[in-house]
């Protein structure tokens, strides 16, 4: 083979590789996903008229309005106050004031609410008195059922009401009850394939951070009550196997934070605003709340953010 052949044979290469063909069949660059939702969300809160935690609260809604990039809405993961059961009227009555007194005045977002077992007042360990504790805590928070959900920005989302009373009809345990599982069953039908599902609930569905609260081992056995986590996590997660447009849960409850991925959804426990009920910080979590960012393509971006070393 001669100079002259090589270059024949390489023009000709090279001529290939141009070819319109080659080119159309070449995949157009990947394009970044777009952010579709902003939350900030809050969880724990719980208000009371004594250590600060009124002026706690209004600096975290300050934080949270002040991001660079502000969220789009705050979701209230419940235990907005301190304690309504066993509590006289009165006393609960003052915790809801200030609680709202406080959004008032401090908020100008959105705001999406679930229940969260400290919001529920009860004096007397009757399911009826439970129901009646729980529906006011439910006209405290604006909402209209106890479980719910919405279409917004591309994702669907649904809050569950974790907090159900036991059989006997003393303080409660963490599970879905049958109507509201059989709606869940439904709702999750209803929604689009390709709609990405973002779940709410104030006890975690699913977490690791609950082995770490309390003495949870014992007698060469691990132990998690049914008030730390579902009970029902294996039901709720096979359920979720059957749409994986579920993409992401997000609760508070234990006031420590984690993330667990399992099966396609990544189950967010995100601290609480009040840290250690306003006493510092709840082991090695302080107080603070989670950004939540949710994008088009159906993944989920979840940061904790402390606020009180902030202004």
């Amino acid at each position: 083979m001669n100079r002259r052949d090589v270059v024949k044979r390489v023009g000709a290469g090279f001529a290939a590789l141009s070819s319109p063909h080659l080119i159309s069949a070449c995949p157009a660059p990947a394009t970044s996903p777009r952010r579709a939702l902003r939350i900030a969300h809050l969880t724990d809160v719980h208000m009371q008229p004594i250590i600060g935690a009124a002026k706690g609260f209004e600096k975290c809604l300050h934080h949270v309005q002040n991001l660079p990039d502000k969220p789009d809405l705050i979701i209230n993961g419940g235990d907005a106050v301190m304690e309504a059961h066993g509590r006289g009227q009165d006393s609960v009555r003052r915790q809801w004031r200030l609680f709202q007194d406080v959004l008032r005045s401090e908020n100008a977002l959105p705001m999406l609410s679930c229940i969260g077992n400290h919001d529920i007042w009860c004096r007397e360990e009757t399911k009826a008195a439970f129901c009646d504790g729980r529906q006011w805590a439910m006209n405290e928070l604006a909402i209209a059922k106890r479980y719910y959900s919405l279409d917004k920005n591309g994702w669907h989302i649904i809050v569950l009401d974790s907090v159900q009373p036991k059989a006997d009809g003393s303080w409660y345990t963490a599970h879905l009850d049958e109507e509201q599982y059989h709606w869940l069953e439904t709702d999750l039908t209803a929604t689009s394939a390709e709609t990405p599902v973002l779940i709410i609930s104030h006890v975690p569905i699913l977490a690791a951070c609950v082995f770490f609260d309390g003495k949870r081992f014992e007698g060469e056995n691990w132990n998690v009550p049914a008030r730390w986590m579902h009970s029902d996590t294996v039901r709720l997660t096979s359920l979720f196997h059957r749409h994986p447009n579920v993409k992401a849960a997000l609760s508070g409850h234990i006031h420590l934070t984690d993330r667990v991925d399992y099966n396609g959804v990544s189950y967010y426990c995100n601290g609480a605003v009040s840290g250690a009920w306003w006493f510092g910080k709840y082991h090695h979590t302080a107080a603070g709340y989670a950004v939540v960012d949710l994008f088009d393509d159906g993944t989920v971006r979840n940061e904790y953010a402390g606020y009180q070393n902030q202004d």
